[in-house]
């Protein structure tokens, strides 16, 4: 079991920046890929960004790609996202999501939300003109 907390969401202008975390409880983080959803109202739950366990491969949605940039540290049980030059549209509450992670070549770091297992409560962040 996974328990997931964001935090740092909050209001910011049109080009600054946030830096969301995410804390997991119990020892096993290091097994999870990790990922960060957003989802705004009338619209599904879309990826921005993934991690594997290792943090030796990401992803990242083509929107946020130069914007945004995911870290771990596995050390302090916490997966990070960082938002520069935000914009309006990245409008949204933004969760993180917990995926085993077979450590193998084979695993491929998973997009849709469906595959993740654990869930944060989420966290608003809000982008003004």
């Amino acid at each position: 079991q996974v328990q997931l907390v964001e935090s740092g969401g909050g209001l910011v202008q049109a080009g600054g920046s946030l830096r969301l975390s995410c804390a997991a409880s119990g020892r096993t983080f290091s097994s999870y890929a990790m990922g960060w959803f957003r989802q705004s109202p009338g619209k599904g739950r879309e990826c921005v960004a993934a991690i594997r366990r290792s943090g030796g491969s990401t992803y990242y949605e083509d929107s946020v790609k130069g914007r945004f940039t995911i870290s771990r540290d596995n050390a302090k049980n916490t997966v990070y996202l960082q938002m520069n030059s935000l914009k309006p549209e990245d409008t949204a509450v933004y969760y993180c999501a917990a995926d085993l992670d077979s450590g193998t070549y084979s695993y491929v770091l998973p997009t849709g939300p469906a595959v993740y297992d654990y869930w944060g409560q989420g966290t608003q962040v809000t982008v003004s003109s």
